[in-house]
C-alpha cells in the first residue's frame, strides 16, 4: 500500500488540475464567443462603431463642438490644490 500512496496522491493532483483547466477552457471559449459577436457588431453596425469612436476615442463630427464635463468632486479637488 505504500508503494501505491505516492502515485495515487499524483493521479489526484493531475485529476485536480485538469478540473481546473477544463473550466478555464471553458470560460475562455464564453468570452471567445462574445468577443467574435462584438466583433461582428463592430463589422456590420455603424451606428455602434460611431458610439466606440465617441466613447472610447473622443472622436466628434465635423460639426460638432466638444464639451468635456467635470464632476464636482473633481472640481472641489481642484480647487484645493
Amino acid at each position: 500500500m505504500v508503494l501505491f500512496l505516492p502515485g495515487y496522491s499524483k493521479i489526484q493532483e493531475l485529476k485536480e488540475r485538469n478540473r481546473d483547466l477544463e473550466k478555464k477552457t471553458k470560460k475562455l471559449k464564453i468570452e471567445n464567443a462574445l468577443l467574435e459577436q462584438e466583433l461582428k457588431r463592430i463589422e456590420s453596425d455603424a451606428i455602434y462603431q460611431e458610439r466606440i469612436l465617441r466613447d472610447k476615442m473622443g472622436v466628434v463630427r465635423k460639426d460638432e463642438l466638444p464639451v468635456k464635463v467635470i464632476p464636482e468632486q473633481d472640481k472641489k479637488e481642484n480647487r484645493q490644490q
